[in-house]
């Protein structure tokens, strides 16, 4: 019989380590196991009806794990057929990343390593992905926020996963607002790179700002009293996160034929943060600049009956549709 997805993780987990131990002493390593996470992430695809292999395998097939300690996730996945990227800062890598490049060279893996300091306001232009994987990096970064806006312009799906708290450690309750602690440099498992931990209601809010529906969310570790720091009641939250579309639409539409030239209101939003820029061609000529920004409403009050009008949403370097939508007058 066939193993199931999270079994086949363990028994390649075993294959890393005696790999691992072949070049390096464990010391070396980042000690804590990563594709354990593999059954939990299963679970999130079931609950939002996904098989976590199809999903990432996508229109691309391609891949990234962000803030990947020695990069097993990344293996694994390509152990699987599809192409995964290696995304972390080596500065505050375990092993700043020479783990995750010895073991490239030991399998002869095409997994491809980028050093990117994610507190920087970094770029991944080019970069395109059916899923990211981001697991126990949020709450290690100074902006989250900038982090999970830039996310979402170059990928579809996010599994995130990140420590959460319901009260502080003297027992004042958190779960009720949408909040974020700030560490102290000591304060969690003596790590000055840990950073803010958010309430569940905080986590949500974050989510939904920074342009991404919530499909799944699952949480594990003492769910009942968490705190930021002890590690005696350490609560985590993994979330299946998808890209919020891009929104432009024309109110009314068709336009009402009542007066001589006809009004419509477009309005968009980018959903991810980044400047769209909003053409129209009339009768499909040249397109001509009409709006841009990261969201906004304009009037167009020049529709003519005859015409016909197609707005288009792009990004901020019209390289790439976001959007359309054709726009008439109403027939009399």
């Amino acid at each position: 019989m066939a193993s199931s997805l999270h079994e086949l993780a363990i028994a390649i987990e075993q294959e890393l380590w005696e790999i691992k131990l072949a070049h390096r002493p464990k010391s070396f390593w980042y000690p804590y196991s990563t594709l354990h996470n593999v059954a939990v992430l299963e679970k999130l695809c079931a609950a939002a009806g996904f098989n976590l292999l199809e999903l990432c395998r996508g229109a691309r097939g391609k891949v990234a794990d962000i803030g990947a300690a020695d990069g097993d996730l990344a293996f694994f996945l390509e152990r699987q057929g599809l192409s995964a990227d290696v995304i972390d800062n080596e500065y505050t890598n375990f092993n700043g990343l020479q783990g995750a490049r010895t073991i490239k060279e030991a399998l002869k893996s095409s997994v491809a390593i980028r050093s990117v300091d994610l507190d920087s306001q970094f770029s991944l232009t080019g970069q395109k992905y059916d899923a990211v994987f981001l697991l126990g990096t949020l709450y290690h970064l100074k902006n989250p926020f900038f982090l999970l806006e830039s996310l979402a312009r170059i990928t579809k799906y996010c599994f995130l996963s990140t420590r959460i708290a319901k009260q502080t450690a003297d027992g004042q309750s958190l779960s009720r607002y949408p909040v974020a602690y700030l560490l102290g440099p000591q304060e969690c498992n003596n790590d000055d790179t840990n950073f803010w931990i958010f309430s569940e209601h905080g986590l949500k809010r974050l989510i939904d700002r920074s342009g991404w529906n919530l499909l799944s969310y699952i949480t594990i570790g003492d769910t009942t009293s968490s705190t930021p720091a002890d590690p005696d009641h350490d609560e985590r939250a993994f979330c299946l996160l998808e890209k919020r579309p891009p929104i432009l639409s024309a109110n009314p539409n068709p336009v009402p034929t009542s007066e001589e030239v006809g009004k419509t209101m477009i309005s968009w939003d980018t959903a991810d943060g980044s400047i769209g820029r909003v053409f129209v061609s009339v009768n499909g000529g040249q397109e001509l600049l009409f709006a841009d920004g990261r969201l906004g409403s304009t009037p167009a009050h020049w529709i003519e009956t005859g015409s016909n009008y197609e707005f288009r949403l792009y990004n901020s370097d019209h390289t790439e549709l976001l959007a359309k939508i054709a726009v008439a007058r109403a027939i009399q």
